[in-house]
């Protein structure tokens, strides 16, 4: 985890995500890009009759504005000790992302950037989805949750480096009566493999899959939840018992990691 692509913008939520990807390039040695995007859509209207008309005097200023922005983030990022650079694009949110991860080893958006579910579907690489706060390095609890597919086992391998500055990480597997592809105990062995001990928690279902991880989790008070992200037909529809889609839509819970 090196190459590390953080969402950069006007909104709220940009200095939690400007933090924790610091952090975390910080203590990996890796290097960081800020992506700025200036999608043209939101200017460009087109008439019934098929005639196109630019709202240019409000486009020159949200150009203006994002260039505002990547001059500062460059002066305050060029006194720290993370390598970066600043990537400005002007096409829509999420094919701006998946074309500037392409060599990258992790994404960092947040919740409220309404794209984070399908860019885990596409991008190549794990996408952590950050809500208000920044993601603390180290932190004290990290959950994964476990189905046994391979979508969560590529979730796990992509987390690895930040489960290795975390001091408790509980894999949390549901009671559903089938044992998916994978063994329940492989998690445990891959994780001490790379050092990393873990706790394995089989829990009853209770009312939902959804609401059995979201019990857990907010009991264990973690700060991070690692999961696949499943598709299914072209609206994207997220499926781990429903606890992906749950996550997301959370206005405020743990940092995920996602993975397809």
């Amino acid at each position: 985890m090196r190459s590390i692509l953080v969402q950069a913008g006007q909104d709220r939520q940009n200095s939690a995500r400007l933090d924790t990807a610091l952090a975390i390039t910080r203590s990996t040695g890796g290097h960081l890009t800020l992506l700025i995007d200036t999608p043209l859509d939101p200017y460009v209207t087109i008439n019934p009759y098929g005639g196109t008309y630019v709202a240019t005097h409000a486009l020159e200023e949200a150009i203006a504005a994002d260039n505002a922005l990547a001059e500062a983030l460059e002066g305050k990022l060029a006194a720290g000790d993370v390598p970066f650079d600043v990537c400005k694009m002007e096409g829509p949110p999420l094919d701006a992302m998946l074309v500037a991860a392409g060599l990258a080893d992790l994404i960092v958006v947040s919740r409220g950037c309404g794209y984070a579910g399908d860019l885990a579907i596409e991008a190549n690489c794990p996408v952590l989805v950050l809500g208000a706060a920044p993601l603390p390095m180290p932190f004290e609890v990290a959950c994964v949750g476990w189905d046994g597919g391979i979508q969560c086992a590529r979730a796990l391998r992509g987390a690895m480096p930040l489960l290795k500055a975390c001091n408790d990480v509980r894999v949390l597997t549901v009671d559903k009566g089938d044992n998916g592809d994978f063994p329940q105990t492989d998690p445990l062995r891959y994780l001490a493999s790379h050092g990393i001990k873990a706790e394995l928690t089989q829990l009853p279902k209770g009312k939902s899959v959804e609401d059995t991880i979201s019990g857990e989790v907010a009991r264990l008070d973690a700060q991070l939840l690692v999961m696949g992200a499943y598709s299914h037909t072209r609206l994207r529809e997220f499926v781990f018992g429903g606890v992906t889609r749950h996550f997301l839509e959370l206005a405020a819970g743990p940092a995920l990691l996602l993975a397809h």
